[in-house]
C-alpha cells in the first residue's frame, strides 16, 4: 500500500511538474488548434457536402468530430518522446533516473500530462463544433466520459512514444517514426469513415487499432448516445494502456543509453 502511495503521489508531481511547462509557455495549445479547425473546417465541411460517405442518421460533421478529437489527441502523445530525446541530451533524464522516483511513477507522470494536453484540444474542438453549428450530446456523464477515454488514449499512445524513444536516438529519427505510426493508425480506423466500407483485410486491422476503441467510445459519448459498446471501448483502451505502461516502465531507462 506504501509503495502505492509513493508512486501515486509522485506521478502527480511529474504531472504538475508537465503542466507547469504548458502554462509557461501556453503558444503549444494555439498551434495545436489549427490542426482540429483545418479537419472539421475544410475536409469536414468539402465532404458533408459531397454525402458520399454513410454515416446513418448522423451528419458527416457529427460523424468526424470524435476522430478529429482523437487524432488531435493521439499526435500530441506520441510526439511525447521527443521531449524525453531533449531531455536525455540535456541532462535532465539522467537526474531523474539516479533519483529514488519509481520508474512507473515517471512513465504515468507523462501520461497523465499528455492527457491533461489533450483535455485542452477536447475544449478548441467542441468549441469550434458550436461555432459550426454541430450538434453534441453534452452531459455530465459524457464529458466525465470524454475525460476518462482521452487520459486513457493519451496514456497509451504517451507510452507508445516512451519505448520509440527508447529505441530511436535522435529527434529527427523519431519525428519520422511517429508519422508513420500515427497516419497509417488515424485512416486504420473508423475516425473518418465507417469501418465497413473498408476492404475486409483493413477491417482487420482497424478491429485491433487502440485508436478505433477511443474513436468509437468518444462517437457514443458525444454524438451517438449508443452507450452498448462503451464497456468493450474502456476496458480494450485499459487493458492496452496498462500493458504498454509497464513495458515502457522496463524501457525508460534504455533511453540514455
Amino acid at each position: 500500500m506504501e509503495y502505492i502511495k509513493q508512486i501515486a503521489y509522485k506521478s502527480y508531481v511529474m504531472t504538475e511538474m508537465e503542466v507547469r511547462k504548458l502554462l509557461h509557455d501556453p503558444t503549444e495549445l494555439i498551434t495545436r488548434a489549427v490542426q482540429p479547425i483545418l479537419w472539421l473546417g475544410v475536409f469536414g465541411e468539402a465532404l458533408s457536402k459531397v454525402k458520399a460517405i454513410p454515416t446513418g442518421t448522423m451528419t458527416y460533421l457529427q460523424y468526424i468530430t470524435p476522430g478529429i478529437l482523437t487524432q488531435s489527441v493521439t499526435f500530441i502523445a506520441i510526439f511525447y518522446g521527443i521531449a524525453i530525446i531533449w531531455e536525455r541530451d540535456m541532462g535532465l533524464l539522467q537526474k531523474l533516473l539516479v533519483t529514488p522516483t519509481p520508474r512507473l511513477a515517471l512513465v504515468l507522470g507523462k501520461m497523465m500530462s499528455a492527457g491533461i494536453r489533450g483535455l485542452s484540444q477536447a475544449v478548441i474542438v467542441f468549441v469550434f463544433a458550436v461555432i459550426l453549428q454541430i450538434k453534441l450530446n453534452v452531459s455530465l456523464f459524457s464529458i466525465v466520459g470524454v475525460l476518462v477515454i482521452i487520459m486513457l488514449g493519451a496514456g497509451f499512445f504517451t507510452g507508445l512514444s516512451m519505448i520509440i524513444a527508447s529505441i530511436v536516438k535522435t529527434r529527427e529519427r523519431f519525428m519520422g517514426i511517429g508519422q508513420v505510426i500515427t497516419l497509417p493508425l488515424f485512416f486504420a480506423s473508423n475516425a473518418i469513415y465507417p469501418i465497413a466500407i473498408m476492404p475486409s483485410w483493413l477491417q482487420f486491422i482497424a478491429k485491433i487499432n487502440p485508436l478505433s476503441y477511443m474513436v468509437d467510445g468518444l462517437r457514443a459519448l458525444i454524438i451517438g448516445g449508443n452507450y452498448v459498446s462503451l464497456p468493450q471501448d474502456i476496458i480494450v483502451l485499459a487493458a492496452t494502456t496498462i500493458l504498454i505502461s509497464l513495458v515502457s516502465t522496463y524501457m525508460y531507462p534504455k533511453v540514455v543509453i
